[in-house]
């Protein structure tokens, strides 16, 4: 995705994206390392947004509020630390969240993003979490509301890894986890709601295909993954995303 917009924009020759593993012990250093080695910034997934943040010289107020961060840049010696999970979804979404009641499943570092960013956007926003005590932490740091049992919504959100296949002990992808999990029937996802799944994979989740199969509007999380790249993309070149280039990048790796 990121390498096929670098193309686009005529940067392949300067600058490429490539994937880094690192254990969690080893991440500061990595990190520090890198500016000498002329990287320009790094996208950072689980479980290193809470370091990356830490590690971070400056943050924006979205990091900071957030308390996690998934884009690092280096210039002029400085670490400075964004989140762009929380714009992604808010460009992501079919309509403007301001004024929508808003649920949003999961606690955890993108739970956290998204329960921010629909804040900010307007929504009237709820958290469901299945330990209710990390659920009731995040609603009273952000002010919302804290669902132990969900009630009506409009837009739903699920943050959590429901609905992700892992590799099963021969290598084979495990049985996927049903919509059981997950606190809300599949009667109540109809045409008037909106649904975002932040897992995405080669094949739809089944909140995905319980939404649309009850004309809910659905947006899935290649969705969401392509606007917080493109997002990312933009801090650390300054250009306009070809967001359409990026969107066929992910949609093919997710067909081969």
């Amino acid at each position: 995705m990121q390498n096929a917009a670098l193309a686009e924009l005529g940067l392949a020759g300067e600058w490429s994206y490539e994937a880094i593993e690192v254990a969690p012990g080893e991440f500061e250093s990595l990190v520090r390392s890198l500016p000498e080695r002329d990287f320009a910034g790094v996208n950072v997934t689980v479980p290193h947004k809470q370091a990356a943040l830490a590690v971070a010289d400056s943050a924006s107020p979205a990091a900071r509020a957030i308390g996690a961060a998934n884009t690092l840049s280096f210039a002029a010696g400085q670490i400075a630390a964004e989140n762009t999970d929380a714009p992604a979804l808010i460009a992501a979404l079919p309509v403007p969240p301001a004024g929508l009641r808003a649920l949003v499943l999961g606690a955890g570092g993108a739970g956290r993003a998204c329960a921010w960013a629909l804040r900010e956007a307007g929504a009237e926003v709820s958290v469901w979490n299945r330990t209710a005590r990390r659920g009731a932490e995040l609603a009273t740091e952000l002010e919302i509301a804290h669902s132990e049992e969900p009630g009506e919504f409009d837009l739903l959100v699920n943050a959590t890894t429901v609905g992700m296949r892992e590799p099963g002990v021969d290598g084979a992808a495990a049985e996927v986890p049903d919509l059981k999990q997950l606190p809300v029937r599949a009667d109540a996802l109809d045409e008037r709601k909106v649904v975002v799944d932040l897992v995405y994979g080669p094949v739809p989740t089944p909140l995905v295909e319980a939404a649309r199969s009850r004309g809910a509007r659905v947006v899935d999380g290649l969705e969401v993954l392509v606007h917080q790249g493109a997002a990312s993309l933009r801090t650390w070149t300054g250009l306009d995303p070809p967001v359409e280039t990026m969107r066929a990048a992910v949609l093919k790796a997710g067909r081969d």
